[in-house]
């Protein structure tokens, strides 16, 4: 009963953001609600609801003020120079803006941390997409594949729980995947090139002069409005407050949420010390900040059911329960195939500290290592974080103001294609069995 309701939720609820009958935000909070409500869960369901917020809440924090500190940088004018570089090499051709999509993304996301990755890239390639008139979905694709590749390093999160889960070396799981994750990455700067191929038949390429890379206005509003929150003589003090931050992210001194509520405090009375002017700032993000934050608490209200009732965990034993004796020789490849699913339903905690070590124990018996079947348990990872489950998605999207629905639509075949070449490499490079004599 508990399995048939928790997958019928799940598909009820993609089927509706997917085809737009729905918002993600009313349908993170409809659709579990009556499903929960079908179920007989009448009794501790608020309690449910409240303590998937209280998980989230602190990612709810962190992206306020990340977005907030970040419209702020561009708004200022730090990234102008940046945007205006990438504008001189590539000089309107799609093929370089959308390589250089994939390649930067790949070398930002080596923090492991996604939501940094996405503010960075937004921020970095969102005016040039707009300024040549490319559609914005293929780099969200990007950028999302990008970073759910490299996550897989000792320091980023899947590697780190299989690790835990299954008590051994990070170092162990991540090594062997080396070469499978250069082939994702090759991969990745195929479907570039691909996605280039169109946008070139599409615009063609765009001829722009220098005078013209070295006026165009980034950041939100008309182009007056836009000069008027410029803080040339800033750049230096907002670039070494930036580094500064990127750098306190990746060496982990304190929580991400409080290190962007300070660097958002700093930044603001540096460029715009009048209370008017913080003011105007903060309300001209408002809007932005509060669809994604709205978003990331209403999938609190969906992760608290979805674990509260059980139904993750009836939904992982009745998947378990489907494996034939006879296929235990392929758990290594069974394993790195249903991750995808796995872990696109439910939370990397509930699949990496609930079903991994029972697909280890079991893999035992048929002489698989522990450290095999906690590779093929990473493959999903790209094809994870395209989930409505998986809170910065909620970011990407609306640093890019794109609607969940359109971006998942487009990206999830590509998910597949990139975790697929994941697979391909481990089987290849030896990272796990293909099958197990």
């Amino acid at each position: 009963m508990l399995t048939v309701l928790g997958f019928s939720m799940v598909i009820c609820f993609m089927y509706l953001i997917m085809t737009r009958r729905m918002s993600a935000l009313i349908a993170l909070i409809i659709v579990p609600t009556l499903f929960a409500l079908v179920g007989g869960f009448w009794h501790g369901l608020g309690e449910m609801m409240l303590d998937g917020v209280k998980t989230l809440a602190p990612t709810g924090v962190m992206l306020t003020f990340s977005i907030l500190y970040f419209g702020l940088m561009i708004d200022a004018g730090l990234f102008d120079p940046l945007v205006r570089l990438i504008l001189k090499i590539v000089r309107g051709d799609p093929l370089k803006v959308l390589v250089g999509t994939a390649v930067l993304t790949l070398l930002v996301s080596l923090d492991g941390d996604s939501s940094t990755t996405y503010m960075i890239a937004v921020a970095a390639f969102l005016p040039l997409y707009h300024r040549l008139g490319m559609n914005v979905l293929p780099m969200l694709c990007l950028i999302n594949l990008a970073s759910g590749i490299m996550n897989l390093s000792p320091w980023g999160g899947p590697t780190a729980r299989a690790a835990a889960a299954l008590r051994i070396d990070a170092l162990d799981i991540f090594i062997p995947m080396i070469p499978a994750m250069l082939l994702a990455c090759f991969t990745l700067v195929g479907m570039a090139v691909l996605f280039a191929l169109r946008e070139r038949r599409r615009l063609g390429i765009m001829t722009m002069e220098n005078h013209h890379l070295d006026n165009i206005s980034l950041g939100l509003g008309d182009a007056e409005d836009c000069e008027a929150n410029r803080r040339p003589k800033m750049f230096w003090p907002n670039f070494i407050l930036t580094t500064a931050l990127l750098v306190l992210l990746v060496v982990g001194l304190m929580p991400i949420h409080i290190l962007f509520m300070l660097a958002f405090a700093i930044g603001v009375m540096l460029n715009y010390p009048s209370l008017e002017q913080q003011k105007e700032r903060i309300g001209a993000h408002a809007a932005n900040v509060l669809a994604v934050t709205a978003l990331i608490f209403a999938a609190g209200v969906f992760t608290g059911i979805l674990s509260g009732t059980g139904m993750v965990d009836a939904m992982a034993k009745s998947l378990l329960a489907v494996i034939p004796h006879s296929f235990g020789p392929y758990l290594a490849v069974f394993t790195a195939v249903v991750s995808l699913p796995f872990t696109f339903f439910m939370s990397n905690d509930a699949f990496y500290f609930g079903i991994l070590p029972v697909i280890a124990q079991t893999a035992a018996g048929y002489g698989i290592s522990a450290e095999e079947i906690a590779r093929a348990s990473i493959i999903g990872q790209p094809f994870h974080l395209l989930s409505p489950l998986v809170p910065s998605i909620y970011l990407l999207v609306g640093l890019a103001k794109v609607d969940i629905g359109d971006h998942q639509r487009f990206s999830i075949k590509w998910g597949v294609v990139v975790s697929m070449a994941l697979l391909v490499g481990g089987i290849v490079f030896g990272a796990f069995p293909l099958w197990h004599h």
